[in-house]
C-alpha cells in the first residue's frame, strides 16, 4: 500500500511529539498532570502523557468514519510516536499464501541471521482486524527481529469489514503453513517458526496455534501474543474499568468486534474467542504480554491461565503501568522498547538451537 509523503501538518505533529517525549521528568509531570491511579495500578509517567497528547487530539468515535478514514488515522498516528526506525541487515518484500490467494508480507533479517537457518517469526498485526498494516507495524517487527535474533514475517491479512469473519483467521492459518512450507526458501528452519501478534493480531496468532494443533498440521514452535483479544462473549472486569481515556475505548473495540464478527458471525466460535475453546494437549509454549491500564488485560491474561491448565508452558508478563499499543509508542521512553527488548529475549531462548 505505501506510507504516503508526509504533510507540513504531519511533520510539525511529528517534531511537537518528539519535543514533548525528551523534555525532563519534571516538565513532563506538569504537562501529564497529577499521577493516575486506577485498579491499584499507578499509570506510567510515559503512558500518562502519552494520552495526554491523545486526548488533545480530540478524535470522533471510529464509527463516525469510515474505515479508509480509520485507516489513514492509524498510519498518521503511529508516525508521530514510532521514532525512526533502526537498520537491519535486509528488509525485503515477500508474498505469503493466504486462505483466498496471496497475501503481501515483510521479511525483517537481523544481521546475526544473515545467513540463514535460524528461527522465523510469523507475525500478525493489530488494529482490529480491520485497519493497520505492514507500515504500522514495521518499526516494532524490526525491533523485534533484533531482539530475537530471528526473521520476523510480518503478514498483511485480509481486513473487515470487506472481508469478515473468518477470513482475517483463515489467513493467517493459510500464512502460517505457507511459512513453514517455505522456511528453508524464506531463509529459516521449519522446525523453529513461531506465530505473534499484538491485539487482534495477538488473536490471530493465539487461534492459528489452536488450530494447527487440532488439524495436525506442523505447530507453531512458540506463540507470542501481545494483549490479544481472547473473548467476544464475555465482558472482562478491565474492559470496564479502563472502558474510556487509556487510547483504546470501549466505543472503538465495539466497532471493530462488529466489523470483524458482521450480523451474523458467532462470537462464541473459537475462532473468534480462543479463551472459549477447549484445548486438547499441551500446544506451543507461549508469552502473553498485557498492559496494566488496558481494557483487554484480564481477558489476555484468563488466556494464559487456560493455557497454563491445559499444560503449555507460559509466561504471563504484565507491564503494569501501560497502556493499549505501547509497542507503537518507541518516543516515550526507554519502556516500549525494553518490553519489546524482553519480548525478544524469551522468542531468542525459545527459538534457539
Amino acid at each position: 500500500m505505501g506510507t504516503p509523503p508526509l504533510t507540513l501538518t504531519d511533520r510539525l505533529e511529528i517534531a511537537g511529539a518528539r519535543a514533548v517525549a525528551a523534555l525532563p521528568r519534571g516538565a513532563k509531570r506538569r504537562i501529564a498532570g497529577s499521577p493516575i491511579r486506577r485498579d491499584g495500578l499507578e499509570l506510567d509517567l510515559d503512558m500518562q502523557l502519552l494520552v495526554k497528547l491523545d486526548e488533545r487530539e480530540l478524535r470522533a468515535p471510529l464509527s463516525s468514519g469510515t474505515p479508509a478514514k480509520a485507516r489513514e488515522d492509524l498510519r498518521r498516528a503511529v508516525r508521530v510516536v514510532a521514532g525512526p526506525p533502526i537498520e537491519l541487515a535486509e528488509v525485503r518484500e515477500e508474498t505469503v499464501s493466504g486462505a483466498a490467494g496471496p497475501l503481501r508480507a515483510r521479511l525483517f533479517v537481523p544481521g546475526e541471521d544473515r545467513d540463514a537457518g535460524g528461527g522465523l517469526i510469523v507475525y500478525y498485526h493489530g488494529g482490529g482486524w480491520m485497519i493497520g498494516d505492514l507500515d504500522t507495524h514495521d518499526h516494532p517487527c524490526r525491533l523485534l527481529a533484533r531482539a530475537a535474533g530471528a526473521r520476523v514475517l510480518s503478514v498483511e491479512y485480509r481486513l473487515a469489514p470487506e472481508h469478515p469473519f473468518p477470513a482475517p483467521v483463515d489467513d493467517a492459518l493459510a500464512a502460517f503453513r505457507d511459512a513453514v512450507a517455505r522456511a528453508r526458501e524464506l531463509g529459516a528452519d521449519p522446525a523453529r517458526v513461531a506465530v505473534a501478534g499484538d491485539s487482534a493480531g495477538g488473536h490471530l496468532a493465539a487461534v492459528t496455534a489452536q488450530q494447527a494443533i487440532a488439524d495436525g498440521g506442523p505447530v507453531p514452535a512458540f506463540q507470542l501474543l501481545i494483549y490479544p483479544v481472547t473473548d467476544l462473549v464475555n465482558v472482562a472486569p478491565s474492559r470496564l474499568t479502563f472502558a474510556d481515556g487509556f487510547i483504546l475505548t470501549k466505543p472503538n473495540m465495539d466497532w471493530y468486534e462488529e466489523q470483524f464478527m458482521g450480523p451474523d458471525g458467532d462470537r462464541s466460535d473459537p475462532r473468534a474467542s480462543p479463551l472459549l475453546a477447549e484445548l486438547h494437549g499441551a500446544g506451543a509454549p507461549a508469552l502473553v504480554v498485557t498492559a496494566g491500564f488496558d481494557p483487554l488485560r484480564d481477558e489476555g491474561e484468563a488466556y494464559a491461565r487456560k493455557l497454563r491448565v491445559a499444560g503449555a508452558r507460559t509466561i504471563l508478563r504484565r507491564h503494569a503501568g501501560y497502556v493499549h499499543g505501547f509497542v507503537h509508542a518507541l518516543i516515550f521512553g526507554p519502556g516500549p522498547r525494553e518490553a519489546i527488548a524482553e519480548m525478544g529475549g524469551v522468542l531468542r531462548a525459545a527459538l534457539g538451537d
